[in-house]
């Protein structure tokens, strides 16, 4: 866990303890579970964390060409929460994102969860937002860091294949955390000097996000926005979405002059859309049987529902939107929206 939480100022350095304020940023490693057990937590250094992050890819299995494509190399993934958490409740859906993603039997790999400090009540939005603005420099830090080590490892695998990374980057970032996304990726991208040739996310799964809906307007074109930005940092981008989501409805009542919700109502199809970017109705997996406490659970349900675990784990493999649709992992596209 990377963590942006305040911790007290004397007492036990547990994730008990970390507050609602931003902090400086810190490291921990549970090497047993639960992790929603703050005891299972131990505070590193950075330099202590990333070297068990490098040794926990290095143990990845290395991929048989005559047996097995780019779809069953494993992770290195990252999980950014979203709004109104309190550190207990992104731990718990953590662990539920380990539990059906990262663990063995069908492993994709390792998972990191970016703790931001979220107020965890629903009075705090437009603090929480402030929040996550502030934080995007913590975790451009640490994309940028992954970067360098990230392209220094392909200069080494392409003068000898033996040393090239066992592991893709993956991102998971659901609601507000998408926002904190967006700027962290817009100061990456603007530090390397917009660099439109090499990708740092292989998937990125954009989740109920709570940014605008015209993110990506500058379709093929670059124009130094965030979206661009993303786009170009990224091999594909999937933002999944259902409009049954009320939640993300209030979040676009409360700013940005009533511009839709990217986690509400998709991509704005009246802008073009970079090619590596698509959408995911995933209406039809949520109904009152299916989500708890409906609608309002729908906001937090693909993590919940069978059917939107399943192509969460498609599609961080990489498999292609044609297969996904063809198998009914995922609907159609709507009329407006791109072609597959």
């Amino acid at each position: 866990m990377i963590s942006d939480r305040s911790l007290p100022a004397k007492g036990p350095k547990t994730p008990a303890n970390f507050g609602d304020d931003r902090g400086d940023l810190t490291f921990w490693t549970a090497d047993t579970g639960p992790v929603t057990d703050p005891s299972k937590w131990a505070n590193v250094t950075r330099a202590v964390f990333q070297k068990r992050l490098i040794t926990a890819a290095g143990t990845f299995p290395d991929l048989d060409p005559a047996t097995q494509n780019s779809e069953d190399q494993h992770h290195v993934a990252f999980f950014i929460h979203g709004f109104n958490n309190k550190w207990s409740q992104e731990a718990a859906r953590y662990q539920k994102i380990c539990d059906s993603l990262f663990t063995e039997p069908g492993s994709l790999g390792e998972c990191i969860m970016y703790d931001w400090p979220s107020l965890g009540n629903a009075l705090g939005y437009l603090p929480d937002r402030e929040h996550a603005r502030d934080c995007a420099g913590d975790l451009a830090d640490v994309l940028s860091s992954l970067y360098e080590y990230m392209r220094a490892q392909q200069m080494a695998g392409a003068e000898d294949p033996a040393n090239a990374c066992k592991a893709k980057v993956s991102i998971l970032a659901h609601s507000m955390g998408n926002y904190l996304l967006e700027k962290a990726m817009a100061l990456v991208w603007t530090r390397k000097n917009q660099p439109l040739l090499m990708s740092l996310v292989n998937q990125l799964l954009m989740i109920a996000a709570d940014v605008d809906n015209d993110l990506f307007k500058s379709g093929e074109t670059v124009q130094q926005s965030d979206g661009d930005a993303i786009a170009n940092l990224t091999y594909r981008v999937t933002a999944l979405y259902s409009g049954k989501d009320p939640v993300l409805g209030l979040s676009a009542g409360l700013k940005h002059f009533g511009k839709r919700r990217l986690g509400r109502s998709g991509i704005d199809h009246d802008f073009p859309v970079p090619d590596n970017v698509w959408d995911v109705d995933c209406s039809r997996f949520f109904i009152s049987e299916t989500v708890q406490n409906f609608p309002f659970g729908v906001h937090s349900a693909y993590f919940e529902v069978p059917t939107t675990i399943k192509l969460i784990r498609e599609l961080l493999r990489g498999v292609d939107r044609t297969v996904l649709v063809t198998e009914g992992l995922a609907p159609a596209p709507l009329a407006k929206a791109q072609a597959v």
